[in-house]
């Protein structure tokens, strides 16, 4: 999303945040940022002062709960030294407020160091002059107000303090004291929430959501976020329908003639196919085929492996004559492993965008949804998200190509997930046995554009790659993996009896 002609924004620096915010933060506002600690609170807070630094702007940080020094070793891991345009002001209670000698019990002692506090606070904010101010924590100042009244009525007169003096200011809460406390969400101009979660194997998942923005539209829902090397990095959820291109919806053929007859002619672009099938069926090398196929006619292609060991599939496919590595080398194809349990489900439709709109790849191939359904909490959420980006990937004129593996061999068999709605285009592999021999046999039952082939073929894969015969006119129940053999329904074809590939 983009901020509205003549806005001005501050920018937060975070990469894919300002895109949630619509540009950024309106200016001359005050801001609360919560969450628990350990969310990435005070990295996104450095970030937004180093984007004020880096545009000439005077920073401050005030800080009531870290050091100056845990703050500065803190940028450093992310590679950052704080610029003389941030100051960090460390704000500690004064002595006379610690020493037992000069306490007295006529005040609380409450009363006094909020005072005290709030008067170095606003010496600070004189001195520095900042545009952009961070404070950290509101937690401390809630424990000093003790009642809610007085908080709300402490955080009014921050506000109309700020106000006047023309800052953004970013107030940080980490929730460790009267968490349902919600006095600052009805003050503050906006509200945006760190979340982190822990799954039952894997890494910690972050996300983040805008709970308020007063006069602004921004894009909702919740957004996945990293904390890596060059602080937080925001990855907005994937709305479809905010992109589109124009293209021509032309038939793709995939190089083997007999599988172009069964879809028709082959796979248009812009749709998205689906290829079921239990293990050892080819459903990956079908998909290079069809990435074999696009990169010959001069496009690009891109290629996400949850299941598979990389080498592995680079070996597997140079026995296929496909040289996976030095299609990776002359830049026609994107080929990336996916750990499931590294990655969120938003940081990967980021690099498929990323292929779709900055590399140009017209095939994607996503191998296997099984892995894909490992990312996702629950089966709805993969079919919302999946919806999304497939949506999206037909409107960039992708053709894209997912897999899913199928439980069992032969007989009944199911999916984990299904998605066969979903899909432009629907290709079935299955083993079937057939005179004391394991047979494949592949056919199409679902194709939105066009006429397609409806019968069953048989075929093999040998070192010179897919081998496709003629329809299996001599045979009952194949789709059941133990069929009938008819021998006035024709022949099984010789050519495929002759396997020799081993």
């Amino acid at each position: 999303m983009s901020a509205p002609p003549g806005t001005n924004k501050a920018r937060v620096g975070a990469p894919g945040l300002d895109d949630v915010l619509a540009g950024g933060l309106t200016r001359k506002r005050l801001y609360l940022l919560e969450g628990h600690p350990g969310t990435g609170k005070t990295t996104l807070a450095l970030q937004f002062l180093l984007e004020g630094a880096a545009a000439g702007e005077k920073c401050l940080y005030i800080t009531l709960s870290e050091s100056d020094e845990e703050l500065r070793e803190g940028a450093l891991s992310h590679g950052w030294t704080l610029p003389p345009e941030i100051e960090v002001f460390e704000l500690v209670p004064p002595e006379t407020l610690l020493d037992s000698a000069q306490q007295q019990s006529l005040l609380y002692s409450s009363d006094l160091e909020l005072g005290e506090t709030i008067r170095l606070m606003f010496e600070a904010i004189e001195r520095a002059k900042p545009s952009r101010v961070v404070l950290d924590s509101l937690s401390e100042i809630r424990l000093l107000a003790q009642s809610s009244l007085r908080y709300r009525r402490q955080i009014l007169a921050l506000k109309h303090y700020f106000s006047r003096h023309g800052a953004t200011v970013l107030l940080l809460d980490d929730l460790t004291s009267e968490a349902q406390d919600k006095t600052v969400h009805s003050v503050a101009h906006g509200v945006l929430r760190l979340e982190g979660m822990m799954p039952l194997y894997g890494a910690e998942r972050r996300r983040l959501r805008v709970v308020k923005y007063r006069g602004q539209a921004f894009r909702g829902g919740y957004h996945d976020f990293t904390i890596a090397d060059g602080g937080v990095r925001v990855f907005p959820r994937l709305v479809a329908a905010e992109h589109h291109s124009g293209f021509a919806r032309t038939q793709s053929s995939c190089g083997i003639a007999e599988i172009d007859a069964l879809l028709g002619g082959g796979v248009e672009q812009g749709t998205s196919t689906l290829i079921l099938g239990p293990a050892g069926t080819g459903k990956s090398l079908l998909t290079l085929r069809f990435i074999t196929a696009a990169i010959e006619r001069g496009e690009r292609a891109a290629m996400f492996v949850f299941d598979e060991e990389i080498g592995v599939l680079i070996t597997r496919a140079k026995g296929l004559g496909i040289d996976l590595e030095a299609l990776q080398a002359g830049g026609q194809l994107i080929l990336e492993t996916v750990d499931a349990a590294e990655l969120s489900p938003g940081e990967f439709a980021h690099r498929v965008r990323h292929c779709a709109e900055e590399f140009g790849a017209h095939t994607v191939v996503i191998d296997s949804l099984n892995g894909y359904q490992a990312a996702m909490p629950e089966e709805q959420f993969l079919i919302l998200h999946l919806h999304e980006l497939l949506t999206y990937l037909n409107r960039q004129g992708a053709s894209t190509f997912l897999t899913v593996a199928q439980h069992g061999l032969v007989g009944d068999m199911q999916a984990p997930v299904d998605v066969t709605y979903l899909a432009d285009t629907v290709v079935l592999l299955r083993y079937f046995e057939a005179q004391g021999r394991v047979r494949r046999a592949i056919s199409v039952i679902k194709k939105r554009m066009g006429l397609h082939e409806d019968t069953i073929r048989e075929y093999r894969i040998s070192r010179t790659g897919f081998q496709v015969g003629e329809p299996l006119v001599a045979f009952q129940g194949v789709l059941r993996g133990v069929p009938e053999y008819d021998p006035a329904g024709g022949s099984l074809g010789p050519v495929l009896l002759e396997d020799n590939a081993g």
